[in-house]
């Protein structure tokens, strides 16, 4: 019988020597949304995919939003990395970051 780990126990692993853990971004659109944004968002979502920072990501099919997963070595590169979306610069989608310890 295997053994699972405390589900609240953050679970970091090595990439290119540092420590990393998943964030879960969410962005869901606000009254402001500009749909001429969408396309600056999926050119940043390819940047991070470049980057190796970005492992998937996807619209809501209520296209109330949608969310991506992202690497970073902390909360403080996760929101940074997040903020710097350009949903979140025109207003167009209120961005949360969640610390996810998904296995």
């Amino acid at each position: 019988m295997s053994q699972l780990s405390n589900p609240l126990e953050v679970t970091p692993w090595q990439k290119q020597g540092k420590l990393m853990y998943r964030y879960l971004v969410m962005t869901i659109r606000t009254p402001q949304f500009q749909l001429a944004v969408i396309d600056a968002h999926y050119a940043f979502l390819d940047r991070l995919r470049q980057k190796g920072k970005l492992e998937l990501c996807g619209p809501f099919t209520d296209k109330s939003g949608g969310a991506y997963l992202i690497q970073a070595a902390n909360m403080e590169e996760a929101t940074t990395l997040a903020f710097s979306d350009p949903l979140h610069t025109t207003h167009s989608s209120v961005v949360t970051v969640y610390e996810w310890n998904a296995k």
